[in-house]
């Protein structure tokens, strides 16, 4: 059952546990994250087995790795978004990115990566907002760094390899106005300052641009703010793979699109990909050391990971008799997200996080040293293959004309 819009995202910190919300996501004295209650809090169901192998049943597909080891765990309405698809109907994509940094780091990739595998395995359409708007109200930034920003990250984006027939990327900036803000103005009608401030903790001290974003981020969950891909195609259902301290905003959008007249949107959420040194819950742009950006070198990379938070022992002897703790190891949780041979990650799990294994910290470093190093290399050569051209062409107002092909 979803929870009522009353919930306030600062309970958690109250307790001095958590917080988890939109801007901050960290955890008491560094630990853990706990998906388990913030499923309960936010009112989310877990991804189970069985819609996992729906996915691969109507798609013909095996499970992109991120279903597959539970990086992607929760959901709201996946499953009617799969029945609905199954009975014949479609639906459309929408993700986004808030560029406060020149480049993405890997925490940023994975809801690209996992859209990408969704528009490939579903032939569907996407939408991706770059909420320059966003930044410039939250960040130290000027209007016009904000929107240099939202380009930059677009060639990252465009560089994942998404399709421009079926793609439509844009800059709230430029964007924001017509069917768009119409939407936007109803959804805002449709939420009061009580609820506001119990969904996202605002308070007097917060200017009244922030009150007004999370309409800006609503807007794109309903096809009718996209009268030039959906005409006449109101009833389209809307698929949001995000992380999940992005909940509360479509919470709210959930709320208001019955009483508009519009489908609710559905979501599927990640976990979070965590900081080198495990100092909190995510990594962070704000703060290089805590991450692998696309732009780093090889170099850079095993340097970093060399410094990751270790679960191995120090001594050999010891790492052999006890294994290593697997739950505190960043280096092997990267590898559980990005090393794309199953069978390799499972070996690596039995000698290294066993008693008896034979694998040393310094094996798991060197082998996710490597993984990254290939993916970042990868990604930085498609990058200098995107020309301002391909920017321009994927965020263009146009029809999609083999959206459903």
């Amino acid at each position: 059952m979803e929870q009522s819009l009353s919930y306030d995202n600062r309970i958690d910190s109250e307790s001095s546990e958590q917080v988890v919300n939109p801007w901050e996501v960290s955890a008491k004295d560094g630990g853990k994250i706990d998906y388990d209650k913030l499923i309960d809090r936010f009112g989310c169901k877990r991804l189970d087995e069985s819609l996992i192998d729906r996915v691969e049943r109507l798609t013909g597909r095996q499970p992109h790795k991120f279903l597959r080891r539970g990086v992607f765990f929760a959901h709201r309405d996946f499953n009617e978004i799969l029945d609905a698809y199954e009975s014949g109907e479609r639906f459309y994509l929408y993700t986004g990115r808030g560029p406060s940094s020149e480049a993405l780091h890997l925490g940023h990739l994975i809801p690209f990566m996992f859209t990408k595998y969704l528009q490939e395995a579903f032939k569907v359409p996407l939408v991706i907002q770059l909420t320059d708007d966003e930044k410039f109200m939250w960040k130290n930034l000027t209007v016009e760094e904000s929107e240099r920003l939202a380009r930059e990250n677009a060639r990252d984006i465009i560089a994942c390899g998404f399709d421009v027939t079926k793609t439509f990327i844009f800059s709230d900036f430029d964007h924001v106005g017509g069917a768009f803000y119409k939407n936007m103005v109803k959804v805002s009608k449709c939420v009061t300052l009580n609820k506001a401030k119990g969904i996202f903790g605002f308070s007097g001290e917060d200017h009244i641009g922030k009150l007004s974003f999370p309409a800006v981020q609503a807007a794109p969950s309903f096809p009718s703010s996209f009268p030039h891909l959906f005409p006449g195609m109101d009833k389209l259902r809307c698929l949001i793979p995000c992380a999940i301290d992005q909940d509360p905003y479509f919470r709210m959008t959930r709320d208001v699109a019955p009483r508009l007249g519009y489908s609710k949107p559905a979501l599927i959420e990640s976990s979070f990909f965590p900081a080198l040194q495990a100092k909190n819950g995510k990594m962070s742009a704000s703060d290089p050391n805590s991450a692998i950006y696309v732009t780093d070198t090889a170099k850079d990379i095993k340097n970093k990971i060399n410094k990751a938070k270790s679960g191995g022992h120090q001594f050999s002897g010891v790492q052999r008799q006890l294994g290593a703790d697997l739950e505190k190891d960043i280096p092997f949780k990267y590898l559980s997200v990005f090393l794309e041979d199953d069978s390799e990650l499972e070996l690596i799990r039995k000698q290294y996080g066993e008693k008896e294994g034979i694998m040393q910290t310094g094996d798991v470093k060197k082998r996710v040293t490597e993984v990254l190093t290939e993916i970042v290399e990868r990604h930085r050569r498609a990058r200098a293959a995107v020309t301002d051209e391909m920017v321009e062409a994927f965020m263009a107002v146009r029809p999609l004309p083999s959206m459903f092909e």
